[in-house]
């Protein structure tokens, strides 16, 4: 399927690329030093994929480069599975980072360190209020806070105390390492915030070392600046936290150049919007309502991987979308757009018939068989030709099949002539139907002079069907997706009203035999149905497809009526 490059928007710029060149141009930084910093808690989803290509692609734009930093400063959550497959994800997106990756957890010892400083410096206490008590202290939007009956202990005191606290001798939720900062000010993030907590966990890098664990905003502002971070990214909700951020480097005398934060709006896709949450994708896999992080319905890179989307579609898309301010939401169906731009072009072509319907050729000789030159791609001439056996006996759709056609039905129909892709002419004579009335199968005549799709007359028909040999197809499993929710999840949980029950469809299908060769991860376009990626759960005696995008453009239709 060919797409009209006049549909699709030119790329987009971004401010975050014009405040880099200004920096550059004034002397503010040499070389650009960005960082991608997941938590370790979970499968990335589509979500982050605009963070990885800003930062990575804005390193690599200006010759810079991006640090892996893993903020794994939770250990009850983390687990080396989601580190390596986070690392397997940003590899396939096409991203490296070379010799630069890093943890929080590389750093807990001067974290620790800086927090004793900033003790000393009268700009931290140990709180002992109960969370419900830090909560009802903290005040609300339109009202201030009130200081804790503990923010005027001693320095010596706090750093008694918080010692005690690292030599782990209180439980959980005992005590609370918290910057002194100002209970009245209007921003919630700057009323005295967290920066250390108990946390009797075992840690999957840190072992039993630390019972003490920093904040994120703490850990993620003095990490960047230990690593020489210049331009730290962010999306939008991180915009209320950034004067913790620069708090924590001026507080401690932090030299320039400094890290500066720099907020975007993250990526928001219409209809998997509502499962772009860790807490609801958690809740899917344990659940079972989902085959695992990487079941092609969930928005997770894995799952799209899965589902056949390529990387450089992501790429694309979020290239396209560029970098704004203000947050918004894509349409689902500029993904499905860039895909199929991707898989046009690289894509071979096979032909499967997903509701068969017999047709006997009655003027072929039995026992005959020929086979038909067909090309693989005709966007890549490279990719050769591939052979396709054809015989008395073959399968359409039975959708391509109408006895009483209206006007301007151009498949097939009873006296009607249609063409078989790479074969012949053919015309419908004789409809069989069971007792039931059901068509069951049809007798057409074929036109010897038409091989190859054309005849020495010249004559032409407006109807092409794809086909399979009766002789040789072989059975293939076909699942079709759809969107996992039917509306969005209630603040809590998700509801089983609100997850689609046709979300996955499985169709068994006739495809050409070469199909049963194909290995994992390969891409087919299957003519007039879409495009299909070979599943890890296919086998020689049954391959599995799942369907990646149908081949109707809509997004490319609505660009084009805008």
């Amino acid at each position: 399927m060919n797409t009209s490059e006049s549909s699709a928007p030119a790329p987009a710029t971004h401010f975050i690329h014009e405040i880099i060149e200004a920096d550059l141009a004034a002397g503010r930084c040499q070389t650009v030093v960005t960082r991608f910093p997941p938590e370790p808690n979970g499968y990335l989803h589509i979500g982050h994929s605009k963070s990885i290509c800003l930062n990575f692609g804005t390193a690599l734009k200006y010759g810079g480069r991006c640090h892996l930093r893993f903020d794994d400063t939770n250990p009850v959550k983390e687990d080396t599975e989601y580190v390596e497959a986070i690392k397997a994800n940003i590899h396939w997106l096409g991203f490296d980072w070379g010799e630069h990756e890093y943890y929080a957890s590389d750093y807990f010892d001067p974290l620790y360190s800086y927090a004793e400083q900033l003790i000393e410096k009268g700009l931290a206490y140990v709180d002992s209020l109960s969370a419900e008590e830090i909560r009802a202290y903290r005040g609300t939007l339109k009202s201030p806070g009130q200081n804790s009956p503990y923010r005027d202990r001693s320095i010596d005191e706090n750093l008694e105390l918080f010692r005690a606290m690292k030599a782990g001798k209180f439980e959980d939720g005992a005590h609370l390492l918290r910057a002194k900062i100002d209970m009245a000010s209007p921003n919630i993030n700057l009323r005295d915030p967290a920066l250390y907590r108990i946390r009797h966990a075992h840690h999957h890098r840190t072992g039993d070392k630390w019972c003490i664990y920093p904040m994120y905003d703490y850990a993620h502002s003095l990490s960047d600046a230990i690593e020489g971070i210049t331009h730290s990214l962010c999306t939008l909700e991180f915009e209320d936290h950034r004067p913790l951020y620069d708090w924590c480097l001026e507080a401690l005398g932090w030299p320039e150049p400094r890290p500066h934060q720099y907020e975007f709006a993250r990526l928001n896709l219409s209809h998997i919007r509502p499962l772009m949450s860790k807490r609801y994708l958690v809740q899917m896999v344990q659940t079972g309502h989902v085959s695992g992080w990487d079941d092609p319905r969930m928005p997770t890179l894995s799952a799209f991987k899965r589902r056949g989307v390529t990387p450089a579609a992501l790429r694309d898309m979020n290239e396209r979308i560029g970098v704004a301010k203000s947050n918004s939401e894509v349409e689902y169906a500029m993904l499905e757009f860039c895909v199929r731009e991707d898989l046009n072009k690289v894509a071979q072509r096979r032909m499967a018939v997903l509701d068969p319907l017999k047709v006997v050729i009655t003027n072929y000789p039995e026992g005959q068989q020929e086979n038909f030159e067909a090309e693989n791609n005709p966007e890549d001439p490279s990719t050769g030709h591939r052979s396709l056996a054809f015989g008395r006996e073959i399968y359409i759709e039975r959708s391509d099949f109408m006895e009483e056609p209206p006007k301007k039905y151009f498949r097939l129909a009873p006296g009607q002539e249609v063409r078989l892709k790479h074969a012949y002419y053919i015309t419908c004579q004789e409809v069989i139907k069971d007792a039931e009335g059901q068509v069951t199968e049809l007798h057409c005549t074929y036109d010897p002079n038409s091989r190859g799709g054309w005849t020495e007359d010249g004559r032409k028909v407006r109807g092409t069907l794809h086909w399979a040999s009766a002789a040789h197809a072989c059975k293939a499993e076909l699942r079709h997706y759809d969107h996992l929710l039917l509306g969005a999840p209630a603040a809590d949980q998700l509801l089983e009203s609100q997850l689609n029950p046709d979300s996955l469809t499985i169709v068994e299908a006739l495809v050409e035999p070469a199909l049963a060769a194909a290995q994992p991860g390969e891409h087919f376009q299957f003519l007039r149905q879409g495009y299909y990626v070979m599943d890890a759960d296919s086998t020689p005696e049954k391959p599995v497809f799942n369907r990646t995008v149908g081949m109707v453009d809509s997004w490319a239709k609505q660009q084009k009526k805008n």
